[in-house]
């Protein structure tokens, strides 16, 4: 029965995410009914309708599903890893070293002289944070958690803002700016094609620890019992979620609270299994970020509001939500 339930959960979100996708492929300044969406599927010709939808939409639409899904996976993977709700790219400051690392790629002109430094420095700020992490926090609670990621967060911050102030060109330095607060818009199809490979990498390391964060569910002790190499397990953990943190960051820029708000929801539905709640994750990620995607087009402003923006605008909430909710529970 639970095998059903599980199945029937994922084809729910797989439901939710192909919706999310139609949407976020029609929707915009100028709509495309799903009759001329249809059309468009077979019909390259370079008229208006047809250069928003590959040109624009169709890359903007696959983006918001690789990277949802991708911050969804590595937070939940680093919330099985460290056995801890909180830990999450965003909160323990992997986002902002692998914003640092594409800062430093676009202000030395790496990234226009290599498309590929772009994420390579991204994904390369990501991984230092969490090696810098994992021993700052073995044997230690939720707070050593915070307060490490609050270091590394502030530390990172601080180096991009050096980086700001000291840039010749204001002009670069306002696109730095605008690219830290998030955002999928005017993205193109070689944008996909260039973080899509490092992603699969991530994807691959992080579907690789399923089983072994099962067992370590259970203790680290009885995990090593059971055959689980910790030290193989802490590399494919801290190379997946770089991977996939790095890239998504690189195109996007820094994108919070995906990873913790997702996992949080579906842990109940999957019954608390780590491997169950990979896929789920994933799923459940890509159709947040592009309902999200979605909303940041619906909501009447002057210019588009930052898809950052508005997934901290959920996220942070959420986060309360579980500030309080521990300290109910401790208080008890």
């Amino acid at each position: 029965m639970r095998d059903i339930a599980y199945s029937r959960l994922l084809l729910l979100l797989a439901g939710l995410t192909f919706l999310s996708f139609a949407a976020s492929l029609a929707v915009g300044p100028s709509g495309l009914s799903f009759a001329e969406l249809r059309g468009l599927l077979h019909d390259e010709n370079a008229d208006t309708l047809s250069l928003i939808f590959w040109e624009l939409r169709l890359p903007r639409a696959l983006l918001g599903t690789v990277i949802g899904a991708s911050l969804a996976l590595a937070g939940a993977c680093l919330q099985g890893y460290l056995r801890n709700p909180l830990a999450e790219p965003g909160v323990i400051g992997i986002s902002s070293a692998s914003a640092l690392g594409a800062v430093i790629a676009i202000y030395s002109g790496l990234a226009l002289q290599f498309p590929v430094a772009l994420p390579l420095l991204a994904i390369s700020g990501s991984l230092i944070a969490v090696l810098i992490l994992q021993p700052l926090t073995t044997g230690g609670g939720t707070l050593t958690l915070i307060l490490a990621g609050v270091a590394i967060s502030s530390l990172c911050g601080a180096l991009t803002s050096l980086a700001l102030s000291i840039s010749p060109n204001p002009f670069a330095s306002l696109e730095i700016v605008f690219w830290l607060l998030g955002s999928i818009t005017d993205r193109s199809m070689s944008h996909f094609w260039l973080i899509t490979p490092f992603m699969a990498v991530g994807w691959i390391l992080l579907a690789m620890t399923a089983r072994p964060l099962d067992a370590l569910s259970l203790g680290t002790e009885t995990a090593v019992s059971l055959g689980v190499n910790m030290g193989r397990l802490r590399l494919l953990v801290t190379i997946g979620a770089a991977c996939c943190v790095g890239a998504a960051t690189a195109v996007s820029g820094v994108i919070g609270f995906v990873g913790l708000v997702v996992p949080h929801l579906l842990r109940p539905l999957v019954g608390f299994q780590p491997s169950k709640l990979l896929p789920a994750s994933a799923l459940g990620g890509a159709s947040l970020l592009l309902s999200a995607d979605v909303l940041v087009r619906v909501v009447a402003t002057q210019s588009e509001l930052h898809l950052g923006v508005v997934t901290a605008l959920i996220g942070v909430p959420f986060f309360f939500y579980l500030v309080v909710r521990s300290r109910t529970a401790y208080d008890a």
